[in-house]
């Protein structure tokens, strides 16, 4: 799901558990629906959609009719974008729009109107200039109130050729009909769409001044982009018209700067929404390969953007389920790799997060129904629908308020270890010797839950013969001593994919068998230690404890 957060597509989330045929989850927070083969749905960066779980874990995920998986996760859009998520987080809106949350637009412009704005702000400041022009008209002093006289327009107007202004006059003609046509659907919208009206002036008359003005052309973007929000939801022709001209102004815009960030990650946004019109249909194929590629751009301009990366995740997770199935497992692995990596940029992205583990579901449902036999380095189903839950139960503590990651927690928490967070098999060396020979690391299980990262202490579990462990010769690593965690490789770790905890006692170096596995341990103990840095161990702890 992709924007509204920087506008959502629908809000991922996910679910962790085997199911049947008839069992798709949604994909994650987006504004629009994802597709059925997915029982959770993305978030959107705010636009993602949730996935839900439920019970104690089983080999096999419990399995849930389509009807309950879809009631529960409703996507709205593949971006940063959420109708639902935004309703939920309107008292962290501003938080929100600092992060471009959900596809929360983000505004820039230069000179006059080249300070960089989020969509918020520039309404504030429209609002404010619209009642400065209006008094300013009353008194006969428009000039006063930042208005220019005609014949300064005309003198900058000079430079023009006849055509050129006609030209711009009839696109700009296109434009202002298609704003005027927007009503609102209510008193605040009428009020919010007279002032992206007063906004759409500004900026036309930025433009005939100085046609060369990427930032009048990228703020006008933002207001058609604005005004198609504002369209009456039975009235999608006018919305896609507002788009398409919205995509058009971003065009301009990037054409005339083309290291503008803002315009290429909103763009996208613009195109995923026309996509979402269109269902799975060749034309909305290619406009999602479209947003995709806008998505890239963005983040080659800004590495830094865990919303863009979240939201490029989003548009590929919503492309796999159009493409031939042949294309779709390297689209959802690049997927994976996207909210990956935007998580890697903010631990506490609750969006990428939800988003990540509704794909992973997704995937574990892929993977089951196709009933090919997993080979032996490759993560089975029940390991995805393991790892989805994760990822949804770290969304949920993060964010507790939400209803979204909470109905997608009781579909997939009987996908989790219980009592545990994770279980797993890793290499380890001797307790408190980290560097030692090959020969004297075993491979041995290991549980994560809201405390820290324990070995299981084989004499409870195995009888007399097999006792390799006194409760004394256990790594143990509390949550509270983390100091970083890390993929590690050295020559002086066994053979596989090389895992560091650096504590404030030492560090302690484990191994896993590969480096997919591996991703799995990173991302879990990350998330547990944020949650416990943002104070929600405890939150954590009633999701796995009950």
């Amino acid at each position: 799901m992709e924007e509204t957060e920087p506008k959502n597509e629908h809000s991922p989330e996910m679910p962790n558990g085997t199911r049947q045929e008839a069992t798709p989850i949604e994909p994650p927070i987006e504004p629009e629906p994802a597709p059925a083969e997915s029982p959770i749905e993305p978030e959107p960066t705010p636009a993602q959609s949730p996935i839900e779980l439920e019970s104690t874990p089983a080999t096999e995920p419990p399995i849930e009719s389509e009807s309950e998986i879809e009631a529960v996760v409703v996507s709205n859009g593949d971006e940063v974008k959420q109708e639902e998520v935004e309703k939920e987080e309107e008292e962290e809106e501003e938080e929100e729009e600092e992060e471009g949350s959900d596809q929360a637009r983000r505004g820039g412009a230069s000179g006059e109107v080249s300070r960089t704005f989020t969509m918020r702000e520039l309404l504030n400041e429209l609002k404010e200039e619209e009642k400065e022009a209006n008094a300013g008209a009353r008194s006969g002093s428009a000039k006063e109130n930042g208005g220019e006289t005609g014949a300064e327009i005309t003198e900058d107007r000079s430079s023009l050729s006849q055509d050129s202004l006609q030209n711009l006059a009839a696109h700009h003609d296109i434009a202002i009909d298609l704003i005027n046509s927007v009503s609102g659907v209510d008193e605040e919208g009428r009020s919010r769409q007279r002032i992206l009206t007063f906004a759409a002036k500004r900026y036309i008359s930025a433009i005939e001044r100085n046609p060369d003005d990427p930032d009048a052309y990228y703020n006008w973007a933002l207001v058609l982009q604005e005004s198609a929000d504002n369209v009456d939801p039975n009235s999608t022709s006018n919305k896609d018209a507002l788009l398409e001209e919205a995509c058009k102004k971003y065009a301009e815009a990037t054409r005339l700067s083309p290291t503008l960030f803002d315009a290429y990650y909103n763009w996208a946004i613009a195109i995923a929404d026309r996509a979402k019109m269109r269902g799975r249909t060749k034309e909305a194929e290619d406009l999602w390969k479209q947003a995709i590629k806008n998505y890239e751009k963005a983040v080659e301009l800004n590495w830094n953007s865990p919303q863009a990366l979240n939201n490029w995740g989003l548009g590929l997770q919503e492309l796999s389920a159009i493409v031939p199935a042949k294309e779709k497992q390297t689209i959802i692995k690049t997927a994976i790799s996207k909210f990956r990596a935007a998580i890697q940029l903010q631990f506490d992205f609750h969006r990428a997060i939800y988003n990540l583990g509704t794909v992973l579901y997704g995937l574990a449902e892929d993977n089951m129904r196709s009933g090919r036999p997993t080979s032996g380095k490759e993560i089975s189903p029940t390991q995805l629908y393991s790892q989805s839950a994760i990822y949804v139960a770290a969304a949920h503590a993060l964010k507790p308020n939400y209803s979204v990651y909470r109905s997608a927690l009781r579909l997939v928490r009987s996908m989790l270890p219980l009592p545990y967070l994770k279980v797993g098999y890793l290499m380890a060396p001797p307790a408190n010797k980290p560097i030692s020979p090959h020969k004297d690391w075993v491979k041995s299980q290991f549980y994560l839950n809201h405390e820290g990262l324990q070995q299981v202490n084989w004499s409870e579990r195995e009888s007399p013969s097999k006792r390799s462990l006194d409760n004394d010769k256990l790594i143990k690593v509390d949550i509270a001593d983390i100091v970083s965690v890390s993929a590690c490789s050295d020559l002086t770790l066994p053979p596989g994919a090389g895992l560091c905890v650096d504590t404030i006692r030492g560090p302690v170096f484990l191994v896993a068998d590969t480096w997919e596995i591996l991703d799995g341990w990173v991302d879990a103990i990350r998330l547990v230690y944020t949650i416990y840095a943002r104070g929600k161990s405890d939150v954590l702890a009633g999701i796995i404890t009950g």
